[in-house]
């Protein structure tokens, strides 16, 4: 099992910012991806889409499902993305300002054996991150 993890950053880039460098990313790895796990912050989500790019959230989570990696959040919860009812980011780690940005995405034989999924909560991690880590358990 490989392991990728992500960070995007702000490139200056007007056409592939954030999640369009994740989206070139995979335009030019696919082959090395199978059976990898991606986990990380994508500064991304559903939401925030745009209809007139094709390298948005949604056309980065198609592309990962085509190369056989889900969602475990979104499998685990049985949530669509963009409807997350759990949050992983609080701007300026102000509650009020929560999204869900960050992801882990794995293969189908992880999903079979996903025992648990948590985020941890925004009080305990605040004082440490505007993000709060996600706590995954798999079953060997």
């Amino acid at each position: 099992m490989n392991f990728l993890a992500v960070w995007t950053h702000q490139n200056n880039s007007p056409n592939f910012g954030y999640i369009g460098q994740l989206w070139k990313y995979l335009q030019t790895n696919k082959e090395s991806l199978i059976n990898t796990s991606i986990i990380g912050d994508f500064n991304s989500n559903k939401i925030w889409d745009q209809w007139d790019r094709w390298w948005n959230h949604s056309d980065v989570v198609k592309e990962l499902n085509e190369l056989g990696l889900e969602s475990l959040y979104h499998k685990f919860y049985k949530e669509e993305q963009g409807k997350e009812s759990k949050h992983t980011f609080h701007l300026h780690r102000k509650i009020e300002k929560s999204y869900h940005i960050d992801y882990c995405f794995a293969p189908k034989i992880l999903l079979e054996n996903l025992i648990k999924f948590e985020i941890g909560e925004q009080k305990v991690w605040t004082e440490f991150s505007d993000h709060n880590p996600l706590i995954i358990e798999i079953e060997k």
